[in-house]
This record gives structure tokens, sequence and C-alpha cells, in this order.
């Protein structure tokens, strides 16, 4: 829910790169709730771009955001001068001028430097209060826009607690979520750089989502610097969401046992490594049995014989990229040395014959078989799915069978107790300083101590029937969930159910034969019928916890769910330029008239046992 607000472009739009931790996000104002402006002519304009906008399949991201903010910039112009008497106004800015200050000088300085780049804001590239406190009090001559983001926040901060007073009333649980990085553009990385460190990048290795693994572009956090004030920054981010949220996500839960670091010449996941780890000496590699360690391993080269397999039949011109390092062997040149230099050198180019070039150097790119620790010279972490690269594939099957059994131990079984320590000594001190229900998104590549650690803190993993965490199970089995868990369909950055039905014929095959219990062949759509019983199962599963997405709850409806599936789906982790612009294609007027499909829904959560009125340990979490 967090403002997002860096470029005023549709990037914007992806919510996990907030450019604050405590800023909520302007557009998420409810304008009836704001109040009308009172010439008409310019009312009449904003209620026609409001249906304009209104009535399109999905989100147009930049042009909501340029209209919303008209409108509030001249609701803010009519309104200035019993705004700025407002009581209640001032005592907000009082009580939150710690993030609130910060947050609008980094706001009026990104607009007006157009960058949210702080290191171009000249004498203000480097973050001193003593020299932006000043700067935002009455007076100024920046203080008029500096109030109107004050008064947004405000805004905000009211409407989402009118929200959050009426859902407890009602005995509803609103969840929250904590995104696991922050953006390098971002307030605290300006405010409080000494948190992180700003030579790495987070992700993830590679999993179900994407073969290369995920880079999200955060900074990693320096948890040392963390850790001698108690992880007051983490403590203050939990608190600042219980004004709103009953319970919470954290995100990538694993990045508290350690997160996936790369370094910042990489644009993909591959060459990441765990941080914190245990490197290993070149004597403990070789004490594994692989004959005579090479450095040659730790740099990027191909062996020319791979070359049609990478590049097909566009091998003519690769010498302009690529140069011998002896007879059998190619390296990258230094114009495209880095994955970095290959993306920039390759911008804009989209024909297919570049296309096919580009993708085969960042390939090559990812070929090595080591990767040094940044900060343990001479030690080395053996690279991520190494046994699928090209390089593994010249090894000698002694050293095949070693580095296998190296590969191992260092992924499965090395770290396990030294991570439990990590995560139970930054997670105690923050889940015992919240009373809010605190839920983990454990999906992924997963340290055997992680659900160890979540089970002893009672935070609650989440499970997926066709993400399954026990090893050659091809889908969950939903009765044997803990307790402490929230099962789920899918997740926003998952296929719904209805498309991923389609994605793989023989998979879909076997659950609808293995799972749903049917003996004929698997029909090639996802009916409604076959939607309720995927759900129904879901709501029948052993977690505490059951939410449905709400694309999979219309897939249970015929004359609601959308003609076509894929336009359903939210996120795509693997691509970085995904548009996040799923909109319902309903409005919540409606479906509270559609009773067909409200009587189905309590139907469901009836026949599943999770009647609210029937059990008074779910009664009291509604």
């Amino acid at each position: 829910m967090n403002d997002t607000t860096s470029s005023h472009t549709w990037k914007d739009s992806y919510p996990y790169s907030a450019i604050s931790i405590y800023a909520l996000h302007p557009l998420y104002i409810n304008i009836p709730m704001l109040g009308n402006l009172k010439d008409p002519e310019r009312a009449r304009f904003y209620n026609a771009i409001q249906q304009e906008l209104n009535a399109t399949d999905t989100v147009d991201y930049e042009a909501v955001a340029l209209h919303k903010t008209g409108y509030f910039r001249e609701y803010f112009r009519q309104e200035h001068e019993d705004i700025l008497k407002n009581n209640d106004f001032n005592k907000f800015i009082a009580e939150n001028k710690e993030w609130l200050i910060p947050y609008a000088a980094f706001s009026y300085l990104r607009d007006k430097n157009n960058t949210a780049d702080f290191s171009q804001w000249g004498e203000y590239a480097q973050y001193k209060r003593e020299k932006i406190e000043p700067f935002c009090q009455p007076g100024n001559e920046a203080y008029d826009e500096l109030s109107y983001l004050f008064f947004i926040q405000y805004t905000l901060h009211v409407q989402f607690g009118v929200v959050a007073e009426y859902a407890r009333k009602n005995r509803v649980v609103i969840k929250g979520d904590i995104p696991i990085g922050i953006d390098r553009k971002s307030v605290e990385a300006w405010t409080e750089p000494m948190y992180f460190n700003m030579q790495g990048q987070t992700g993830a290795p590679p999993d179900a989502f994407s073969d290369t693994g995920q880079n999200w572009s955060f900074p990693t956090y320096n948890w040392e610097v963390m850790e001698k004030d108690g992880f007051a920054w983490w403590k203050k981010r939990f608190h600042n969401l219980n004004h709103y949220f009953d319970c919470f996500r954290i995100d990538h839960i694993l990045g508290f046992f350690r997160i996936w670091e790369i370094p910042l010449e990489y644009t993909e996941g591959l060459c990441g490594h765990f941080r914190p780890a245990l490197p290993l000496s070149k004597k403990e590699i070789e004490d594994y049995g692989i004959m005579m360690f090479d450095e040659q391993w730790t740099k990027p080269r191909i062996h020319i014989w791979s070359l049609p397999g990478i590049f097909g039949g566009e091998t003519d011109t690769l010498y302009k990229y690529l140069s011998h390092t002896d007879a059998e062997h190619l390296t990258l040149n230094e114009i495209c040395s880095t994955q970095r230099k290959i993306k920039k050198l390759f911008e804009g180019k989209t024909d297919t014959k570049s296309q096919i070039i580009k993708e085969g150097l960042m390939t090559i790119a990812n070929e090595v078989l080591f990767l040094e620790d940044p900060y343990k010279r001479k030690h080395y972490h053996p690279r991520i799915s190494a046994y699928k690269s090209h390089v593994y594939r010249e090894l000698s099957n002694e050293n095949k069978y070693a580095f296998d059994k190296l590969y191992n131990d260092f992924y499965f079984l090395r770290h396990n107790e030294f991570w439990k320590q990590i995560a139970l000594n930054r997670l105690t001190p923050l889940i015992y300083n919240t009373e809010m229900l605190v839920c983990g998104e454990d999906l992924g590549m997963i340290p055997a101590s992680v659900h160890e650690v979540m089970e002893k803190l009672k935070i609650f993993t989440l499970e997926l029937e066709r993400m399954p965490k026990v090893m050659n199970r091809e889908f969950t089995d939903l009765n044997t969930l803990p307790y402490h868990s929230v099962c789920t369909t899918s997740t926003h950055d998952m296929s719904p159910i209805r498309t991923w039905w389609q994605e793989d014929k023989e998979k879909t095959q076997q659950y609808y034969h293995s799972i749903l219990k049917h003996d004929e062949a698997a029909p090639g759509e996802c009916s409604s019928g076959i939607a309720e019983q995927i759900i129904l199962n879901h709501l029948k599963s052993s977690s505490m916890l059951t939410i449905i997405p709400i694309q999979d709850w219309f897939a249970t409806d015929e004359s609601i769910k959308r003609k076509d599936p894929d336009a359903e789906r939210i996120n795509i982790p693997a691509d970085p330029d995904n548009k996040w612009c799923y909109r319902m294609h309903i409005t919540l007027e409606t479906l509270l008239c559609t009773r067909d499909f409200n009587n189905k829904i309590k139907h469901l959560i009836t026949a599943s046992g999770r009647n609210i009125n029937s059990s008074p340990q779910i009664n009291e979490l509604h």
C-alpha cells in the first residue's frame, strides 16, 4: 500500500518498489470521501475522465495518476486555508514528522530535479536533518508544495483509519503486506544509508517462477548495523502497519534467514549468492574430491562447440563480442563483459538476430562454476544450478561426482543450523513486538530450518497445492497442511487456476485424475464446476486460514468470470518490465447484487465446515 512514485511512469505501478516504508500511495485516496470541487466545469471535466478510465479493461496507471493527482491539487488549492488551520491536520504532522518531513522533502526534491536518484540532487544529495527540517517549515518557498504532500498523507491516514475501524467493528480482519526490500532510490536509502548495502542487489535463485532467478534490484540490508539498535528500523515498520491492519504477510520471509544477493553488474539472478553464508576455501573444495581448483571456473567462458546450441545460426558476427582465451574457449569482450553492458549494448534493438545474440551473451556471462565471495577473499560459492551449465558439462566424470556432492552439501546441509540461528535472532524480537498475526511467504528454495523457526514463532506458512514443499511430490496434500498456515489456490505471482489449467495438459490430466478423482480425459478448459471443486478442497484443508484470490472465486461462475483467462494474471516475476495493470472487470456495487454468486460462496464455505456462524474460533477471526 506504500507510495511507489519514483518516475511518474507506468513503472511506478510495481507495488513492491516503495519510495517510503511509511507513506501510503496517493492513488488509494477515495475522491467522494475527500470532497467535491466547487467549480462545476472542473467537476464535469473530472467526472468525464473518471467515466472514461473506469470503462477500460485494465488500469491505465499513468492516466489515473495524472488525473487523480490533478484533482487532489485543485481540491487542495480550493480548501487550502481551512486545511492549514485544521487542528487534526496539524496534529498529524507533529505526530508523524519523523518520517513525514523526510518523505515530503524527498518527493519535492525528486520532482524539482526530475529524478528520484538523490545522488543527483547537488547540496541535498546527502540527507542532513539540520538542512531539511527548516526547509519544511511554514514561510519557506517550498512549503506550499510540502503542505500539499502532508495533506495527501493525512487524507490517506484518515481514510485508511475509517476503513480499519469499520472492519474491526464488523469483525473483519484486514491483512497487510511487508515487502522484503526497499527501492534503492527511496526515502530510507537517502536518510538511513547505514542500514543498506548499495553494492548488492536482492533477488531470488531459480525457482518455479524463473529459470534464471529473479533480480529485484533492491539494496541488501546491513543486518549487523540493524542489530546494534535492536532492529529499531523493523520495529517501527511493524508498528506503523498496526494502524490499519490486524495481520500481515512478510514478503519473502526467507530474506530473514538469508537473502539472495546479486552483484551490481548482473541483471539476472543466476550469479548471485546467499548472504550471510559460509563460503568454501580452495582447500575445502578440493577436499570434496575435485582435482585442482581452477581459477578459470570463476570467469565466464564458453567452449567453441557450445556456440551453435546457444546462438543457433547467428555465429558469423560473434567475434565482435567474443575473444579466445585458448584454442577451444572464448570469453566476453570488454564492450559486453557484464550483463549490464550487454543490456545497454542491445537497448532498442528488437530484431530477431539482435535478440538471439543478446540472450546468448547473457548466457555466457552466467557460465561460471564458482563465484568468489565479495566479503571473504579466496572463498567461493558454487553457482546455483551449475549442473545445467555448459562449463559443468566439460568436467571429468570424477569432478562432476565431486561437484555434485559439494553442491548438495552446500545448498541443503551446510547452512541449516547457521541460518536457523540467524533467523531466530532477527525475527524473535520483531514478532514479540507486535500483537498482529504474522504470516510468511515461504515459497521458493527453502532451507530445512525455515519451518522449524516459523512453527516456533507461530508465523503462518503459505501453502499452495501446485507448489509442494515435500520432495518428489507433484501436488501438496491439503489434508496434511500445518494448522498455522494460509492455504490458497494461487498468488499474484502465479497464473490463476483457469490459466494454470491450460498450461500443461499432462499435468492437468494427472491433477484431474489423482486429485479431483475423475477417470475420463480432462476437459480443455477449467469449467465453473471444476473451479468449485478445487476451491472446496482448499476450504476443507487443515490450514487455519484459506484465502482465495478474487479471480479464482470468479472462476466458479460462468456468468461472471472473464472471457479471457489470461487477462486475470497480475504479475510475471521473470519479467522485470511486467505492467501491473489488472483490474476487476466487475464493480463491487454490481457484485453486491449478484445473489447467485454470493450464495454460491456462502454455500461453499458452509459445505467446507468453515461457516463463521458455526465455528467460534473462525468466527473470532472474521
